[in-house]
């Protein structure tokens, strides 16, 4: 799972990014190109478009929902399906709700900690961190960028 998440959890605010730090986007895309995405319909319709050099699977309970040069899948059973045959690793992208059906098939976490405390209405959901090692953390102005690994076999 990829995310940038503030201090209070929040991750969201009126269907849009409460903070701007380009270095954050540019680490998503190195972290993320080349492999496969899997999103909500709400944070596809945010960015607009599918993210060149990334597969991208749209989440969306709307059976007739469609847009050109992503896959569409109903439950996040369907997406991983779907991602079996696809280049790369499978990445989550968002939102809270995709997040949440993840956390517990996920092996790694890839947090930006951005540290501030913003108003939101989208928050990434809490989890248990003694499930979890951290395993890198690169301090930047503003944020750190976080990586958990899972302990242990928990599948």
């Amino acid at each position: 799972m990829v995310a940038a998440v503030a201090d209070n959890g929040v991750i969201g605010v009126d269907g849009d990014i409460p903070w701007r730090i380009p270095e954050d986007f540019a680490h998503f895309k190195r972290t993320t190109l080349g492999h496969t995405l899997v999103m909500g319909r709400s944070t596809y319709d945010s960015i607009g478009r599918p993210l060149p050099g990334r597969t991208t699977i749209v989440l969306t309970r709307t059976p007739t929902w469609s847009a050109d040069g992503v896959l569409v899948a109903s439950s996040f059973d369907e997406a991983l399906s779907l991602a079996e045959e696809l280049p790369g690793d499978v990445m989550v992208a968002g939102g809270a709700a995709v997040y949440a059906a993840a956390m517990g098939r996920a092996d790694e976490q890839v947090l930006t900690e951005v540290h501030q405390s913003p108003q939101g209405d989208t928050f990434y959901p809490s989890f248990d961190r003694s499930e979890w090692v951290e395993s890198n953390r690169e301090a930047h102005d503003g944020f750190d960028v976080v990586r958990w690994v899972r302990r242990g076999d928990h599948r």
